[in-house]
C-alpha cells in the first residue's frame, strides 16, 4: 500500500495535515510509518501527478477527496460542518481511508 500526503512548498497546512492523516491512518488499523510526504512545486508536476491542490491525501494513487479542478500548485480547501478548512475533519478522512481500502482485493 501506498500512502501519500502531497503538499506544496510553504503549505500553511503540511504539519497539521501529515498529524491528521498519520492520526487516521492508526485509527484504522494502518500503520503511520507507511505514509510519505511529498512536495509539489511545478505546475508540471501538478499536472503529471493530477494533484488538486495542497495538502492532497493519496492511497494507491488515488485521491481520497477527488476533484474536478484543474491541476495547480495551489491551496487545497475542503467541506466540513464549520465550512471551508485548509484540511479535512478526522471523521471524513477515515471514512475515506475505509472506503478506498474496502476497495482492494
Amino acid at each position: 500500500m501506498q500512502i501519500q500526503l502531497l503538499t506544496i512548498p510553504g503549505c500553511p497546512h503540511g504539519v497539521s495535515a501529515r498529524d491528521l492523516f498519520a492520526t487516521a491512518l492508526e485509527a484504522e488499523g494502518i500503520d503511520p510509518a507507511l505514509l510519505t510526504v511529498t512536495e509539489i512545486s511545478t505546475d508540471a508536476d501538478a499536472t503529471a501527478r493530477s494533484f488538486h491542490g495542497s495538502p492532497s491525501f493519496i492511497i494507491d494513487g488515488a485521491d481520497l477527496f477527488p476533484s474536478d479542478t484543474a491541476p495547480a500548485v495551489a491551496c487545497r480547501v475542503y467541506p466540513g460542518p464549520g465550512g471551508l478548512a485548509g484540511q479535512p475533519e478526522l471523521g471524513s478522512l477515515r471514512q475515506e481511508i475505509r472506503r478506498r481500502c474496502s476497495r482492494k482485493p
